[in-house]
């Protein structure tokens, strides 16, 4: 049995990256990990194209990673929030395993997870519920797919205003956005998976669940 892993974060060995790998890992079993950045993906054109081959006719990255997707037991997509949704390259991937439907249902029955990294917090009323949006993306296509939602993850993550070196003073900073006027990146502080022991605990939850569901079958 192997459960793919699949990242939309473009830092290396970022938050996404880590609770991903820990969920893997805690999955006992083999598991592969894709980095969306280092593959070409175009998102769907809508053509359907692919209806009567089960293959998108975008000939890139895609085709592969469709495959992975295909032959695998298990998937968990990992992603982050920019402008409170679904990354784009999470978005593409999961747009490019629409051909997999046709017909057959490739996905259907397996297990699936989700993994999102979030800047912002969830209590703040005034603000999208980023997070949840995130989640719901990849919940929705696994259930839209007759795939067996099994768990999420969500990780506190970072503002690019922390680390572009002028997040005390724009007027335009994210930090004071999200923790109020006084907010400074100094006090803010940065956000690291492995010091949030709540999301440390779900991801290894996840990673045990999906294996007992590939277990039981």
């Amino acid at each position: 049995m192997k459960v793919l892993g699949v990242s939309g974060s473009p830092i290396d060995n970022s938050n996404t990256d880590k609770a991903l790998k820990l969920a893997l890992e805690s999955t006992g079993l083999e598991t592969e990990f894709i980095k969306l950045k280092d593959y070409m993906v175009e998102p769907c054109r809508a053509c359907l194209g692919c209806v009567k081959t089960n293959q998108c006719v975008i000939q890139d990255d895609g085709i592969k990673l469709a495959e992975k997707a295909k032959e695998a037991d298990a998937l968990i997509i990992a992603g982050f929030t920019p402008y409170s949704t679904l990354d784009a390259r999470t978005k593409a991937f999961i747009e490019r395993l629409y051909p997999l439907r046709h017909t057959h249902g490739y996905m259907a029955g397996k297990p699936g997870g989700a993994i999102i990294t979030c800047a912002v917090p969830a209590d703040i009323e005034m603000l999208p519920p980023a997070c949840d949006f995130g989640v719901n993306a990849i919940k929705f296509y696994m259930m839209e797919e007759g795939m067996e939602f099994v768990g999420e993850v969500r990780v506190i993550g970072n503002v690019p205003c922390i680390k572009c070196g002028h997040g005390d003073e724009c007027k335009m900073s994210a930090i004071k956005m999200l923790y109020g006027p006084d907010a400074t990146v100094s006090s803010t502080g940065v956000r690291v998976f492995e010091e949030q022991p709540e999301a440390v605990k779900a991801a290894i939850k996840l990673g045990k669940d999906i294996a007992d569901k590939l277990k039981s079958k």
